[in-house]
């Protein structure tokens, strides 16, 4: 995809003036220049919004989705598109150190002058981690960005057509005059199944306050409003007094209306959960090194560390009471690294019983034998993965 369409003057200077230092070559600027394609333009016509105003998006790890929302005419937010995530890297759960490979969950805030238009990889933009909360909370790293190249050591990873559009559809927003776009991380889509099934995982309660912000989303299809204090997210409130990231919160205030909705709705997925919760087990899953969308299958020699693209191992946990005693030895098995080598044991020593069945079989059973054990080549690996049916 190319696109040479060049804007005026003024907007060219005012577009040199979003690079940023990280990621930088000595690319053409002019691929932040293109323009929004005409069929994402008669899309934005359909749905009541135009191409200056304001957006929003919202990321799924788990789905390997990043998401497009713009206003329209009434102050609401519409869904425009949905690109599949090329690549993602480490863990479900929030980023908290330098080098740990997470993608960052959370709420952040992207302005004019996060944009990259320099990028070493294609164009890039840098979602704003660390936010007050993660500062405030010890999180270190920064730089991540959402770009193209299909390569992630804790970026948002697009394709470079990809990355052209969503830079073109986030320079037009700012054009119109939006200040900052809110971009909202999330581990998985907060559906009920989802929210059921990781319902012990260490990180729930983190999840639980995200879902909070989707569920003033949800309700509203308006950006809510985003603070810290009691170390977590507090949406659409007004405080009494001094929000701090730390301390407790102070006496808030909220719109009755609105928190009648939203309550409402966070009582029926409550109810759905804990009916789920009857039949679904709950597990803990853990990645090698991230994921990506189904659609790039074909392509997948071509990401960074095909090798890691296998099926995550989910790791039942149990639900009964722990005893003291135990307490302990049940947290260091929700550990991922702990969790990845138990799992790699337990295949190992399958391998090993097997090889020792198939040594005591004759010839013609051994072939029988291999005809229905299991394809654990790469490629069925990463369709495992990634839940391809043979």
């Amino acid at each position: 995809m190319k696109y040479w369409v060049l804007k005026p003057a003024a907007a060219a200077a005012a577009l040199a003036a979003l690079s940023l230092a990280a990621c930088q070559d000595s690319g053409v600027t002019q691929r932040a220049l293109a323009p929004v394609p005409p069929e994402t333009l008669a899309k934005m016509a359909q749905i009541g919004t135009t191409k200056e105003s304001p957006m929003l998006i919202r990321a799924y790890k788990k789905e390997a989705e990043f998401e497009i929302w713009k206003m329209n005419g009434e102050g609401k937010y519409v869904h425009l598109k949905t690109f599949p995530m090329c690549r993602w890297s480490g863990q479900l759960g929030p980023k908290t150190h330098e080098g740990d490979r997470q993608v960052p969950e959370g709420f952040y805030s992207i302005t004019p002058a996060q944009m990259n238009p320099n990028s070493a990889y294609y164009l890039s933009f840098n979602v704003g981690y660390p936010n007050q909360l993660d500062r405030a909370l010890g999180h270190s790293g920064g730089t991540i960005m959402v770009h193209g190249a299909c390569s992630s050591a804790g970026c948002f990873s697009m394709t470079d057509a990809q990355i052209a559009e969503i830079y073109a559809i986030a320079r037009s927003a700012f054009n119109g005059g939006q200040r900052a776009i809110q971009m909202q991380s999330y581990p998985f889509r907060m559906t009920a199944e989802n929210l059921a099934k990781h319902r012990l995982d260490p990180n729930i309660a983190f999840w639980k306050n995200l879902k909070e912000g989707n569920d003033h989303f949800e309700v509203t299809k308006e950006e809510p409003a985003v603070a810290f204090c009691g170390r977590r997210y507090v949406f659409n409130a007004q405080a009494s007094g001094h929000m701090d990231p730390l301390s407790a919160c102070p006496p808030l205030k909220h719109d009755p209306e609105l928190i009648a909705s939203v309550s409402a709705k966070a009582s029926k997925d409550e109810e759905k959960i804990a009916q789920l919760a009857e039949t679904v087990k709950p597990v803990r899953v853990v990645y090698q090194d991230g994921g990506m969308h189904p659609s790039f299958l074909a392509h997948v020699a071509e990401t960074s560390r095909p090798e890691a693209l296998t099926a995550p191992v989910e790791i039942a946990l149990d639900e009964r009471p722990v005893k003291a005693g135990a307490k302990a030895t049940q947290l260091a098995a929700k550990s991922p690294v702990v969790t990845m080598v138990a799992a790699k044991a337990a295949a190992q020593t399958r391998e090993a019983e097997t090889t020792s069945v198939a040594q005591s079989l004759a010839p013609d059973d051994r072939r029988e034998m291999s005809a229905l054990a299991p394809d654990d080549s790469p490629t069925a690996s990463i369709k495992r993965a990634l839940g391809v049916k043979k």
